[in-house]
């Protein structure tokens, strides 16, 4: 027998006036004041997006992750928490997965890839870059694996 899984909305924390644009996948997670979530997105449990933050269409936010105040995750960006530690997916098994954390004024080009990462305030990580370590230094980010354009000022 097929099973049908629907779309939905659950066990979510809502700060105040924030904006969805349906269909969502969003459950047990927690949406800071004034932010927005654009159609085709999914934000898993664990998850914590700061205020005034905007999150575009067809993007993936898995557990583990959290996204600061302030901050831009473009079209089809795609956050990762199982790394292949073992050269194979994790499996459900939830101890081989890592988290990533975006600090405040974060932008994130369309099609971006994030792996387990941190990354600093007061950066922008350009459409299609792939970033596979911590960036601690301010500044724009390229490329596949992402490294740094120029420093911000």
């Amino acid at each position: 027998m097929s099973k049908i899984l629907i779309s939905k909305i659950d066990n979510v924390n809502f700060g105040d006036s924030v904006t969805i644009v349906e269909p969502v996948n969003i459950y047990g997670c927690s949406i800071g004041s004034d932010s927005f979530i654009g159609p085709f997105v999914e934000i898993q449990k664990n998850v914590n997006i700061g205020k005034r933050t905007k999150i575009q269409s067809h993007s993936f936010i898995c557990e583990l992750t959290n996204i600061g105040n302030d901050c831009f995750i473009g079209h089809g960006v795609m956050f990762i928490n199982d790394k292949f530690s073992d050269g194979s997916p994790a499996m459900g098994d939830q101890s081989k997965w890592r988290g990533s954390e975006i600090a405040d004024d974060v932008y994130i080009g369309s099609n971006a890839t994030i792996l387990p990462v941190s990354i600093c305030s007061n950066v922008v990580i350009g459409a299609g870059a792939v970033v596979t370590k911590d960036i601690t230094t301010p500044g724009s980010y390229i490329g596949n694996p992402a490294k740094i354009l120029k420093n911000k000022l």
